[in-house]
């Protein structure tokens, strides 16, 4: 290298550290809070404390009807209270679901029977969407079976037969209407309560023309049986097409 060529400067060398990077502490999983009074009530709380009945699904007949019937005796025979009451669950226009509790008014070929007022918002969700779901669950024997299907509205002199065939306290309670509506107060709730109840009374065939029933013809039927050792029985029906007017496929579930 000559006189007049440049020395090329120096690259610097990182120095290292006197002392190695310390490691972040990992934080410690927060002390478990013990649980709330509600959670203990809840976990004390026992289920099926009862010897449950045996189901043999390969006994079970050909279509769902005449299970659920033998179903639903033996519930009334085990002293399952209000056994003809079922959860039926809709969907609104936008597909946002909703549940609640009403009364079986029957079941055959055409299907399983319920009614209300077609303005309540049950009506207003199966006009719009005419599907729903029933739920009907008997602990007294540890057996469910939920039902769904697309929804029908019988003729309206099915409803008054209906209404007909059911008590005063009923009829009143259809002629006061506006199921779902805004309540301003309870006392005008029991105002028009009073005055349905002396109409009831003075006209047993006084009409309620939103009163509807509504039939849903079953897609599908499970029949669940509990087991104390979790090992449930679940027998689905699921309807097929067939050359018959209705069949259908029997098949077990997983619990």
């Amino acid at each position: 290298m000559s006189a007049d060529t440049p020395t090329p400067p120096s690259t610097p060398q990182p120095t290292p550290p006197s002392e190695p990077y310390p490691l972040p502490e990992s934080p410690l999983p927060p002390e478990p809070s013990p649980p709330s009074e509600f959670v203990r009530l809840l976990r004390s709380q026992r289920v099926w404390d009862t010897e449950l009945p045996d189901f043999d699904p390969a006994a079970a007949p050909a279509e769902p009807l005449p299970l659920f019937e033998r179903w639903f005796a033996g519930a009334v025979a085990a002293g399952q209270t209000e056994p003809h009451t079922m959860s039926l669950a809709t969907a609104d226009a936008d597909g946002l679901p909703d549940v609640r509790t009403v009364m079986l008014h029957g079941a055959d070929e055409e299907g399983w029977h319920f009614a209300s007022h077609a303005g309540s918002r049950k009506g207003r969700h199966l006009a719009s969407r005419p599907y729903a779901a029933l739920g009907f669950y008997w602990p007294a024997q540890g057996r469910q079976i939920r039902v769904r299907g697309p929804v029908t509205v019988a003729p309206p002199e099915v409803a008054r037969a209906d209404l007909r065939a059911r008590s005063t306290g009923s009829l009143a309670s259809a002629l006061v209407g506006r199921q779902s509506e805004v309540l301003d107060s309870y006392e005008e709730l029991e105002r028009s309560s009073d005055a349905a109840w002396d109409r009831a009374r003075r006209e047993p065939d006084a009409p309620a023309p939103s009163w509807t029933v509504y039939v849903l013809d079953p897609d599908e039927v499970e029949f669940f049986q509990g087991d104390a050792r979790r090992r449930h029985v679940r027998l689905t029906y699921r309807r097929t097409n067939g050359t018959a007017w209705r069949t259908w496929r029997r098949e077990l579930l997983w619990p």
